[in-house]
């Protein structure tokens, strides 16, 4: 399990917002920014699925170093 930064182009609206109602939403000027803490694999790859399910572009995920917040 692990702690993850997952970012994509552009601002999401509401509507994409509530499809990861686990995960913290972060709206940055030209990309969304969302965390998830403690996600294990399965958890991670469902994420995936449902950003490329939505259309939305992938610009990078990253795990955060332990104790990061």
């Amino acid at each position: 399990m692990g702690d993850f930064e997952i970012r994509v182009r552009g601002k999401i609206g509401e509507a994409f917002r509530s499809a990861f109602g686990e995960l913290t939403v972060v709206l940055r000027p030209s990309e969304t920014v969302l965390l998830g803490s403690g996600l294990d694999q399965a958890a991670l790859y469902g994420i995936l699925d449902r950003i490329q399910g939505l259309g939305l572009e992938l610009l990078e995920v990253r795990r955060l170093p332990d104790g990061h917040g």
